[in-house]
């Protein structure tokens, strides 16, 4: 009987993508928190309050739980290039090994290095010390994320390699390698997307005190940074650097946009769908509201451009699930326009002195948190289901990349494995979390004093 559970490649792929969605749900964190702890330690510097020195102390533990949790859930991902995705490994492992190992060397090295620092070491650092270590942290969480979105974008869009005399794979370029265009769109991109979650969280925890009516000096500072910056960076999400993702989809993964739309038949000023229900079987977008020409405009510049449907390619060259790809675009965009609609009114509350007193809109803050985790999760699912049935586009298919001498039981043993470790391990990490929450941060003194004086006595 053939069956999708009976493919071995389809328990490989469940197996990674379930073990990398989890793990990025705390990376995405750190890399959104990075740079909020190094904004609020120069505040501390410059203006010597002692408000801000409190915000990094406590958002640093926040931040170290998320660390510690990643180091953990990223481990196992690095083996499973070598026990499900060997003939990948072996294919590809000259390219990709590189940034991978760049990746531990250069910048896992420099964060973990110093995140301890930045927790614990505010005494003996002193306080332009702990600043810099903030500033380690966040530029090794920054250049960690581009080695391995360098990765990624190898796959999307290969460039700087060469084949070598046994088949495989090597760099003939890595100034090519590294700097490929892909990876700086989606690196832009998705650090955007990485400080809307920081945003989101810190927003979040400013509006759950304020609701409580405790640590109302921190309350007030985390929900205004976090508004703001939250429609700062969804804005930028969307424009200039999701437009710049279309416009890169559409001149080097055609295919992938007209699966991402449902669009079957190509044509000018192809309409962008604003809903409606991919119907493969019968090739078509059911129930369709769309605004004309607007693909053809994001992803080539004008609204007469032509865009090809999917009727345009060979059938084995489509993505192999085509719901799920057009339902991850679509509500990805949904809910990025819902972030800036509610950080811009949160923002224009704020300016109106109302912030901390409309009680409904802490509320909806308060709840919002999940929803750019949600949102970066599906925005990972259509870049890599847009991708199939390639592993690198064009060049190796995914069917081929699997470990043959490893069972659909074995693949299955394992995913049960993962999934039972990761549910205890998520239940610490939101007890801990929960717990620091809850203590809140140390308001001993919220008084402006001179930091030097401070010091010498």
């Amino acid at each position: 009987m053939n069956s999708i559970f009976n493919d071995p490649g389809f328990w490989h792929r469940l197996q990674f993508g379930f073990t990398i969605v989890y793990h990025y749900l705390f990376p995405q964190l750190t890399m959104g928190l990075a740079w909020f702890l190094v904004y609020w330690k120069w505040r501390a510097l410059r203006t010597g309050d002692e408000k801000y020195n409190q915000t990094v102390r406590f958002l640093a533990k926040i931040f170290g739980l998320n660390f510690a949790v990643g180091v953990v859930t990223g481990i196992p991902m690095e083996f499973q290039f070598g026990t499900n995705w060997a003939d990948f490994s072996k294919y590809a492992g000259g390219v990709i090994g590189q940034t991978l190992a760049m990746e531990g060397m250069f910048a896992f090295f420099l964060e973990s290095a110093f995140v301890g620092a930045l927790i614990w070491g505010e005494k003996r650092l002193g306080p332009r010390g702990h600043f810099a270590a903030a500033i380690a942290v966040a530029l090794g969480s920054w250049i960690s994320g581009y080695f391995i979105l360098v990765t990624n974008a190898f796959m999307q869009h290969p460039v700087g390699y060469q084949i070598e005399a046994n088949g495989s794979l090597g760099i003939s370029r890595m100034s090519a390698y590294l700097s490929n265009p892909w990876a700086f769109v989606q690196f832009a991109h998705n650090q955007l997307a990485a400080l809307v979650t920081g945003s989101f969280v810190v927003a979040a925890i400013g509006a759950f005190y304020a609701l409580r009516g405790v640590h109302s000096v921190q309350a007030k500072l985390y929900l205004r940074a976090g508004t703001f910056v939250g429609l700062i960076a969804s804005l930028l999400v969307a424009f200039p650097t999701g437009d710049a993702q279309a416009k890169m989809v559409g001149n080097h993964q055609p295919v992938t946009l007209a699966a991402m739309e449902g669009k079957f038949v190509g044509g000018p000023m192809a309409p962008v769908a604003l809903i409606g229900q991919p119907n493969v079987a019968a090739q078509r977008l059911d129930n369709p509201i769309e605004v004309p020409g607007a693909l053809s405009f994001l992803a080539y510049g004008h609204f007469g451009s032509f865009v090809h449907g999917l009727n345009d390619f060979p059938k084995d060259q489509w993505p192999d699930n085509l719901e799920l790809l057009y339902y991850s675009f679509h509500i990805m965009i949904t809910l990025g326009t819902l972030f800036i609609v509610l950080m811009g009114f949160a923002t224009l509350q704020n300016l109106r002195g109302r912030l901390e007193s409309s009680r409904l809109l802490l509320w909806v803050l308060l709840l919002a948190f999940p929803y750019p985790y949600i949102a970066n999760t599906l925005g990972w699912m259509t870049a890599e289901l847009g991708r199939q049935p390639w592993l690198i586009y064009g060049l190796f298919h995914t069917r081929d990349g699997y470990s043959k001498v490893v069972s659909n039981g074995d693949a299955i043993f394992t995913l049960i494995g993962f999934t039972g470790l990761y549910f205890v391990i998520g239940l610490l990490f939101l007890g801990l979390t929960g717990r620091e929450i809850g203590k809140g941060p140390d308001e001993e003194s919220t008084a402006v004093f001179d930091q030097r004086e401070a010091v010498t006595t």
